[in-house]
């Protein structure tokens, strides 16, 4: 899960992901990271968390990272949150093979050409929002997988 600082939307993404893999049971990692890094070793958003913990999902105690081109190698899915950031990581691939692992974590789940928006300059309502819209296409990313198995 990728965006611009790994405090917002990214962690959000992160622990609503890991929660439903935990609910159905679900063999995968998740993990979160940022194409920039001025957030480096940093808690999520005090309100991220607030918005998280109102949902039994608790993101505390995760730390913001930058993307790094190992995690190319490491991941077999990369979901971008927005355009500017999935262009980003575009520009940082070691080798054109790793293309196809990049997507807009929108795309496949009703919301085609959207974007997860980034609620950092917003009041606590754009952080539950966000919650919202990340929570209702990781129930769709969660599914796809359990139906695959």
């Amino acid at each position: 899960m990728v965006c611009l600082g790994n405090i917002c939307r990214s962690p959000l993404a992160e622990g609503i992901m890991k929660s439903k893999f935990s609910k159905y049971k679900l063999p995968y990692s998740v993990d979160s990271a940022g194409t920039g890094n001025w957030h480096e070793g940093e808690a999520p958003d005090p309100r991220s968390i607030k918005i998280a913990l109102e949902n039994g999902v608790d993101i505390a105690e995760q730390r913001a990272r930058g993307f790094t081109t190992e995690d190319f190698d490491r991941f077999d899915r990369i979901y971008v949150m927005d355009k500017s950031n999935f262009k980003t990581l575009l520009n940082q691939i070691p080798n054109i093979s790793y293309q196809s692992k990049i997507s807009l974590i929108t795309d496949f789940y009703g919301k085609k050409g959207s974007e997860v928006p980034d609620p950092y300059y917003g009041n606590l309502n754009e952080f539950r929002n966000v919650y919202n819209m990340l929570d209702e296409i990781c129930e769709q990313i969660a599914l796809d997988f359990y139906q695959k198995r």
